[in-house]
């Protein structure tokens, strides 16, 4: 195709300013439709009000949809959530409902999951240059006297965000300055992000940086790395639960003991390939949970680093254990208040302010439950078999040879 005659869409007629209205929708619809050739009636079937998407997307042309499957009962035994709740999880991976559903049944029965949020902040972490490492050890000397000043500036930015501290770490001329945020319900990084632009700005007018970078990475935002087990990015939550022999032989088909060797074989594997940190399947879960209730799916990458661990204890029952670090979720902001993500919140009693650690809870305790299941899928030897039952491996393959093979 000649080059010349690809117009961006802010070029197509009323597509121009992110027309937000019905029909802008519409037409930026029937714009692709007719280049493409390619008919959309069911991402123009759209059960979020277009205006509604203003801010969370831009050249809008419908949405798209996604299987949503409940799991329950779980019993959750937290300081915000309490009680039994049914979990939307929202995947096209047959089998995943199916596995969170006899985790969470195995926890119930075994009397609940203890949650805890034992820590729950936001960073973001800025490099500023110098021209020589002299000045840039006096700077890191001086932004922790001048805390006062910086808190003052960032929070004139924002009603909800407080800053908690910043901490230089020097590298050669440059230094990166840490700064921790509480942001209530939101996962707050488009607040922190403006608070923390405007303290940059005032840090450099005072003590003369050649320039400051926004981003330098130490945060880890949407990324996996090792600094994410120290926590500081989003809520540190465990999650734990004692898990009686009998209950283990009933509702998983195994014994403690079946579940520490199994765990103990996963642990060199994870060790020999290097991983950042030890879990069975915390993406899954969250990515479903993330999904169904409109949070920042890209944050999985972040909230994924955690670790599970098991114990045998006395009597032959398993203890066993989540802990996740670095877990960014929202009731607030971005996508929760959209359409059937407002709904899957409310679903479990986690929709608008006041409800984020109870999320979290939650979350924590549902990646409890698809831990032990896996687990208990592999040490029983009924993984594969599970997989080809509820997966459906084959779906509308009928006369597709290849498909069928």
């Amino acid at each position: 195709m000649n080059w010349r005659s690809i117009a961006p869409l802010d070029l197509v007629p009323r597509l121009r300013d992110q027309g937000y209205g019905a029909e802008d929708v519409a037409a930026r619809r029937a714009w692709i439709e007719a280049r493409t050739g390619v008919p959309l009636p069911l991402i123009g079937a759209s059960a979020i009000p277009t205006e509604q998407m203003r801010g969370n997307i831009e050249n809008p042309i419908g949405s798209v949809q996604m299987p949503v499957g409940l799991a329950g009962p779980l019993d959750v035994k937290g300081e915000n959530a309490s009680g039994l709740f049914y979990v939307p999880l929202a995947t096209t991976e047959g089998a995943l409902v199916r596995s969170y559903e006899r985790g969470m049944i195995t926890l119930t029965r075994a009397g609940g999951a203890v949650v805890r949020v034992v820590r729950d902040e936001n960073c973001i972490a800025p490099v500023f240059e110098f021209d020589d490492l002299e000045q840039a050890a006096a700077f890191a000397a001086r932004v922790p006297q001048d805390v006062e000043i910086i808190k003052r500036e960032a929070e004139s930015t924002t009603r909800h965000g407080r800053l908690l501290g910043v901490a230089c770490h020097p590298a050669g001329r440059e230094v990166i300055v840490h700064f921790r945020y509480h942001t209530g319900d939101a996962q707050g990084m488009n607040m922190i992000v403006k608070a923390t632009d405007l303290a940059c700005r005032g840090l450099v007018e005072r003590w003369g940086a050649r320039r400051f970078y926004l981003f330098s990475g130490l945060s880890s935002e949407k990324r996996a790395s090792g600094a994410l087990l120290a926590g500081g990015k989003g809520k540190t939550v465990t999650a734990a639960a004692r898990i009686a022999g009998s209950i283990l032989k009933s509702h998983l088909h195994v014994t403690a003991q079946d579940m520490a060797d199994e765990w103990h074989r996963s642990v060199v594997g994870h060790l020999r390939a290097h991983s950042v940190g030890f879990n069975a399947q915390y993406a899954n879960g969250l990515a479903a949970l993330f999904v169904a209730c409109g949070q920042d799916v890209a944050n999985v990458a972040n909230a994924a680093v955690g670790v599970t661990d098991y114990e045998v204890v006395r009597g032959g029952d398993l203890h066993v254990s989540v802990t996740l670090p670095s877990l960014t979720v929202a009731t607030v902001g971005g996508g929760t208040a959209l359409g059937t993500s407002r709904e899957c919140l409310a679903l479990i009693g986690c929709s608008g302010a006041g409800r984020a650690r109870k999320f979290a809870e939650i979350v924590a305790a549902t990646l409890l439950a698809g831990e032990i299941s896996m687990a208990a899928a592999i040490a029983s030897g009924e993984f594969a078999a599970a997989h080809e039952a509820y997966g459906r491996n084959h779906p509308d393959t009928a006369g597709d040879p290849a498909a069928e093979r």
